[in-house]
């Protein structure tokens, strides 16, 4: 028993980490928080090269709002071009290849660029663009985000007069925050990393990340960092810590933001939780190493291990709950420590209270909202437990896409059944969980040891809300694609259709 409790002091331990690291961001943004000043160009501003790179997969439902937003963008003709990097085996090559030929015909500068095989994924595309680029930046929109016109003359002059500034992130805003409560928690989540992480970071000269889109890269600084690489699952993280560490700068920029469609389906959403996380602890096994090895103060090292691993915080949650049972039932006296760690807790907790209130929210919404956020964040942690132990195990698996189905407001996307995903057999583990932590909270409240009658009920939520939706959702999709093919059999209930496409030429540019 001993050596449970010794682990379960380490776990606690452990979380209590990341929860205080939580606490300092947010009261240093509090405190002392001095924003990015906005720089405005002269009239005579020598407006440099720019490519613009739109990395796509199999988005049939996204490729117009994308190019046509693309497309607007207001910026010298001579100095802009647009690369669309598709990689589809889909329908949406003919898509892309109707859009970019269209336009062409518009005076616009855009390639369609395919390559020969997959390899890399999305890093793997964006290395083969920059091959073919003539910008001096490159600007990178995923295709599920809608720059507006003004976005590239409102980031490029910050790059002026401070050539140690290799990147500048903008932040990131939402089509469809309240699509229902699980973009809402989305959002939530999203705000806090933005609104407070990377706000913080930038100002007192941490580490931070590019986050894969509605940034701009200084071209030299990728080629100095050693290009795009695909032997991580976020290529973004892995070149903003290698490029941070041969001293370039990350400059993040509140006041510009990227609006991006939410995942409104939970196995879209976990499929890219579990990417996230995988790819982070991958590029932490990859740098971490170089990281404290280098010259680096000791502030900058530590809280750049913490945000390296921080979805190490997922099966620390798992192994928690699973050794309450055992301290409880032993007595231990490392209970009476709890509420050192509940003050950890709330770390996360006013990080996100304060985040979601920059929205102007009522204290009943944003108690909502925080409520539904805690509760996705504990469903989610078997999901993101087994990228963490994949990614340590050194397990390799493919990039699987997130699928956007062109969604805004509140609007259904049950009629959009191409891209939907199967239901993870990982979900009747979630419900073996929930049943676990309802026997818990029982056994808790017959013990008397109320000092945890607080917590289990997010993990009961949790467990129940992620898993329940998997299953709602399945069915929800299943049902409407039956009723839309009734005669096909039901293992093509949920195969591709789409209109037909006009024929077009597709540009095909052949590597050098």
């Amino acid at each position: 028993m001993i050596i449970l409790e010794i682990l379960y002091l380490i776990v606690a331990a452990w979380l209590a980490v990341y929860g205080f690291n939580a606490l300092y961001l947010t009261l240093v943004r509090r405190l002392r928080y001095k924003p990015a000043p906005v720089i405005k160009p002269a009239p005579d501003f020598d407006w440099p090269a720019v490519t613009v790179q739109l990395p796509v997969y199999n988005e049939r439902f996204v490729a117009e709002r994308l190019i046509t937003a693309v497309a607007a963008l207001d910026y010298p003709a001579d100095r802009l071009q647009i690369q669309v990097l598709d990689d589809s085996d889909d329908i949406t090559t003919e898509i892309i290849a109707r859009l970019v030929a269209r336009a062409r015909t518009g005076g616009v500068d855009i390639r369609h660029i395919q390559r020969p095989d997959r390899e890399g994924y999305k890093g793997g595309a964006l290395q083969y663009g920059l091959k073919r680029a003539d910008g001096e930046f490159i600007a990178i929109f995923d295709a599920d985000f809608l720059p507006e016109a003004g976005t590239l003359k409102s980031i490029i002059p910050h790059f002026e007069g401070d050539l140690q500034i290799g990147c500048i992130q903008t932040r990131w805003s939402h089509i469809n925050p309240d699509s229902s409560w699980l973009t809402r928690s989305q959002a939530a989540g999203i705000d806090g990393h933005f609104l407070v992480q990377q706000e913080t970071r930038s100002t007192e000269g941490l580490f931070l990340n590019f986050n894969g889109t509605g940034g701009v890269w200084r071209r030299d600084c990728i080629e100095d960092a050693g290009g795009w690489q695909g032997d991580t699952l976020t290529e973004d993280l892995d070149l903003s810590y290698r490029a941070q560490l041969l001293g370039w700068r990350i400059l993040y920029l509140p006041h510009v933001s990227v609006p991006g469609e939410l995942p409104v389906h939970i196995g879209a959403f976990k499929r890219q939780q579990f990417r996230w996380a995988k790819g982070s602890i991958q590029t932490a096994r990859k740098l971490l190493v170089e990281l404290w090895r280098s010259r680096q103060p000791l502030r900058i090292k530590l809280t750049a291990a913490i945000h390296l691993t921080n979805y190490i915080v997922h099966p620390l949650i798992l192994l928690n709950l699973l050794l309450t049972l055992p301290v409880i039932l032993s007595g231990s006296p490392l209970l009476h420590i709890m509420p050192v760690f509940t003050v950890a807790a709330l770390g996360p907790i006013l990080m996100y209270w304060f985040s979601i209130g920059a929205h102007g929210k009522t204290r009943l919404a944003r108690t909502a909202q925080l409520g539904v956020l805690l509760i996705t964040g504990m469903g989610l942690s078997i999901n993101n437990s087994r990228a963490v132990l994949e990614a340590l195990l050194g397990i390799k698996t493919s990039f699987l896409r997130t699928p956007k189905f062109n969604v805004r407001g509140k609007q259904a996307v049950n009629e959009n059944r191409a891209y939907t995903l199967p239901i993870d057999p990982i979900v009747l583990l979630e419900i073996a969980f929930a049943v676990y932590s309802l026997i818990l909270l029982l056994i808790v409240l017959q013990m008397g040891v109320w000092r945890l009658v607080l917590w289990l009920p997010l993990y009961i939520g949790g467990f129940s809300y992620v898993a329940g939706l998997s299953i709602y959702q399945s069915l929800q999709s299943r049902s409407a694609a039956k009723k839309a093919h009734p005669s096909l059999p039901t293992a093509e209930w949920l195969q591709p259709s789409a209109p037909p496409i006009p024929d077009s030429s597709l540009e095909r540019l052949s590597g050098d």
